[in-house]
């Protein structure tokens, strides 16, 4: 009998996905990664092994004391804030990808940002891929972004956005968005991962090759990650968020990935009607200002980055009328709400306050998760269920534990003195705090019966168990 050939998984012919790369060992109509159809194709058996000759080197190596390091200096933007994420301004041949959800202000950004670069006589082109060039100058003539120096183009095929860089010769390239570009020469729509992976990749080539800075918009998923392959977020040298409440004015801008800097920096803006414009000291925004304090407020002090901020938390109790209370919070995380509201009712000992619809929310659409937070949330609450106002000009700061231990948190010292800038002259803080600021009383607290005694005496204290049961 003849003997029979084997095929082994070497020989077998395998299936790629042409949009996301996603292989396979059989044919399918739709791809089991990406869900698009039609993109699943046979790339045949094992590749053979290949080999590269060596080739012409382009630029000799020397040794790294002879490089010049003058061309990778920073120069600024224009925005201080953005300068500030940034760690000083734009890198010459520097990518930044710029994400963020729509309409929470990214093209009024860049545009603002461009406009001051093409101020200084520096060459600047605005591409955009969503809007016609009539909406954009509409948009520039509102928030003042006009300049001799700035080229605004509306394109959407990768060759012309290349062409207008022959022609403009730009310092600045800033294109609005990279998933709406595509290149003829790859199969598949604008936005797909193989269209996102060329476009960002010829731009990446020509912003090195020109010593030309470059900022990418780029879209994200409903879950608030960046669309797109990964593989992009690794290509550019920045990458920074840009989010905030579209029902408030507070913008942030946050480095995830920064080659040229630090990523604990966070840049702050104030979206207005007449454009965008940077914070400084964004503290004001978070506080409400009344002559007498107001039962359910406290006021804490979250690190945003390196940046200290005073933030006003407050809460609401009401005696519930259905068998499930209500929990609604705005800013917060509702979870961690809902542990203050199980320390408070076991071990601060105030009674049923589980039982009541509970309300909480931040002043100024500031988001507050770090657990920083948890001892203004708790006395926030305690203040609500009593009806007893905290004493004025206090700021809590701590993590509270579920066995009602106040613990420590980094930057203690710097958001003392944050407070102490703004006039508030009373802390509660965890345990060995450091030096504190002058000026300051500052209140040590082992855990959360310590916290509950700066509750006013002789006013409605909350509604104690026995200790005995």
């Amino acid at each position: 009998m003849a003997a029979r050939t084997r095929t082994t998984a070497k020989d077998r012919p395998s299936y790629r996905c042409t949009e996301c790369g996603w292989t396979t060992v059989k044919w399918l109509g739709r791809c089991g990664e990406c869900q698009t159809w039609g993109t699943v194709e046979e790339y045949g058996a094992a590749p053979a092994v290949r080999t590269t000759a060596p080739g012409r080197v382009t630029t000799p190596a020397k040794p790294i004391g002879q490089v010049d390091g003058r061309q990778a200096t920073a120069r600024g933007t224009g925005v201080p804030e953005l300068d500030r994420v940034l760690g000083g301004g734009l890198v010459p041949g520097a990518v930044v990808l710029l994400a963020g959800e729509p309409g929470v202000g990214k093209s009024t950004l860049l545009l603002d940002v461009a406009a001051k670069a093409a101020s200084g006589q520096a060459r600047t082109l605005y591409v955009t891929g969503e809007e016609s060039a009539g909406q954009v100058r509409l948009r520039a003539d509102r928030i003042g972004a006009i300049s001799d120096h700035l080229y605004l183009a509306a394109e959407t095929d990768l060759s012309a956005v290349l062409g207008h860089l022959d022609d403009v010769k730009p310092a600045l390239l800033v294109l609005d968005s990279v998933q709406t570009v595509a290149s003829p020469e790859i199969d598949g729509a604008p936005g797909g991962m193989a269209q996102v992976r060329e476009v960002a990749g010829a731009l990446i080539r020509a912003s090195k090759e020109r010593g030309m800075s470059t900022i990418l918009v780029g879209h994200v998923t409903k879950d608030g990650a960046i669309a797109g392959p990964r593989l992009l977020e690794h290509l550019v040298d920045v990458v920074l968020h840009f989010e905030g409440d579209r029902h408030a004015r507070l913008r942030l801008i946050r480095g995830v990935k920064n080659r040229y800097g630090a990523t604990d920096e966070v840049g702050c803006f104030e979206l207005h009607d007449e454009g965008i414009t940077g914070l400084a000291d964004p503290s004001g925004l978070f506080l409400t200002r009344r002559d007498e304090p107001v039962p359910g407020t406290c006021l804490t002090v979250t690190l945003e980055g390196r940046r200290p901020l005073v933030a006003e938390v407050q809460a609401l109790t009401v005696a519930s009328q259905i068998p499930s209370p209500r929990r609604t919070t705005s800013g917060l995380e509702t979870s961690r709400v809902s542990m203050m509201l199980a320390v408070l009712e076991q071990r601060g000992r105030i009674h049923q306050i589980g039982k009541c619809d509970i309300y909480s929310a931040t002043v100024g659409g500031v988001k507050l998760s770090e657990p920083s937070a948890d001892l203004a949330v708790a006395l926030a609450l305690a203040s609500a269920a009593s009806d007893t106002p905290l004493p004025k000009n206090l700021v809590a700061i701590g993590e509270v534990g579920l066995a009602g231990e106040v613990r420590r948190v980094t930057g203690v010292q710097r958001r003392l003195a944050e407070a102490a800038r703004l006039g508030f002259t009373h802390a509660l803080v965890p345990q060995d705090p450091g030096k504190t600021p002058p000026g300051m009383r500052v209140t040590e607290v082992a855990d959360v019966g310590d916290a509950l005694r700066v509750l006013p005496r002789g006013s409605a204290r909350p509604a104690r168990r026995d200790d005995s049961g």
